[in-house]
C-alpha cells in the first residue's frame, strides 16, 4: 500500500518551500501527499512579499476532511502562522500515527516568524504531539531558551525537547561554523549524530520543509526512526548537489532527483 502523508504547512508560490516542497519530496519517495494549507504566500528565491493566513476553523475542516475519507499513515507540520491555527491543529491531529513537527519559528536572517503566544501553543500543544521535532539552531534556542553553541548543546536542547513531550528531537546544525554539517538526534534510545560535508551553496531555500517530509514520508512507509532521519539525509544531500540554478536569490533545491 501507498504510504499516505498529510502535511499541514503554507503555500511557497515559488515551489521550493512549505506545501510545494513537501509534496515534491512525499511523491519522489514514493508517498502520496494530502495537502491542509494554513496560509498562502507571494514568494520567490529573493524574499516573501506577501502572507495570507487561512481561518483556523478552514485548517480544521481541511484537516477533518482529509481524514475523513482518505487517511493518512503520518503527519508533517510545518509554518502554522498563530496561535488559534496551532490550537486547531492540536485538536485536529489523528491519533496513533508519526507526526513529524518542523517548528518554523525563525528565518535565516533571525526574524521571529510566530508570535509568543504561538510559539507558547507549539510547546504546550503540539510538543506531547509529536514524535520528532527538527528545529534548526535559531528554533532550538527560542523553543529551549538556551545558547547553542557545540554538540554539548546541542545534546542538551534535544534532552529538553524531550522533557517538553516530544519523543525525538534532530537539533540541525545548518547555522552553525566550520565546513561540516551535523545534525544530532536525540530520542528515548540514545543519540545517533548525522554528519555531512557543507555544500557551499546559495541554493539552499526549503531544506528543512523537504527534510521534515523526507523524514514523514519514511515513517509512513514503516522505517524505523533513525533510518528515516538517514534516508531522509541521503535525499537533501542529494538535492541539493542537483538543484536547478533557479532565481536570483537562495534557489531550491531539485526535488526531482529520486524521481
Amino acid at each position: 500500500m501507498i504510504a499516505r502523508v498529510l502535511t499541514i504547512a503554507g503555500s511557497d508560490s515559488g515551489g521550493g518551500a512549505g506545501i510545494e516542497a513537501d509534496i515534491k519530496t512525499i511523491a519522489a519517495l514514493g508517498g502520496y501527499a494530502c495537502t491542509t494549507i494554513t496560509a498562502v504566500t507571494a514568494q520567490n528565491t529573493q524574499g516573501v512579499f506577501g502572507v495570507h493566513t487561512l481561518p483556523a476553523e478552514f485548517v480544521r475542516l481541511s484537516i477533518q476532511t482529509v481524514l475523513n475519507d482518505i487517511g493518512v499513515d503520518a503527519v508533517k507540520l510545518g509554518m502554522l502562522a498563530n496561535a488559534d491555527i496551532i490550537a486547531a491543529v492540536a485538536e485536529s491531529l489523528p491519533r496513533g500515527v508519526p507526526v513529524v513537527l518542523d517548528p518554523v519559528m525563525v528565518a535565516t536572517s533571525g526574524a521571529v516568524l510566530l508570535p509568543d503566544d504561538a510559539i507558547a501553543n507549539v510547546k504546550k500543544l503540539l510538543m506531547p504531539l509529536a514524535t520528532i521535532v527538527t528545529p534548526n539552531l535559531p528554533e532550538a534556542a527560542k523553543l529551549t531558551g538556551r545558547a547553542l553553541q557545540g554538540a554539548d548543546d546541542y545534546l542538551a536542547a534535544g534532552q529538553a525537547l524531550l522533557a517538553m513531550g516530544a519523543k525525538a528531537a534532530l537539533i540541525k546544525g545548518g547555522h552553525g561554523d566550520g565546513d561540516m554539517l551535523t545534525d544530532t538526534l536525540v530520542y528515548e534510545g540514545g543519540v545517533e549524530v548525522f554528519s555531512h560535508p557543507r555544500i557551499h551553496t546559495k541554493n539552499t531555500h526549503g531544506t528543512g520543509c523537504t527534510l521534515a517530509s523526507a523524514i514523514a514520508t519514511g515513517l509512513a512507509q514503516g522505517l524505523g526512526l533513525v533510518e528515516a532521519v538517514r534516508r531522509a539525509h541521503d535525499y537533501l544531500q542529494s538535492a541539493i548537489q542537483h538543484a536547478p540554478g533557479f532565481g536570483g536569490g537562495h534557489g531550491p533545491v531539485w526535488h526531482g532527483v529520486k524521481v
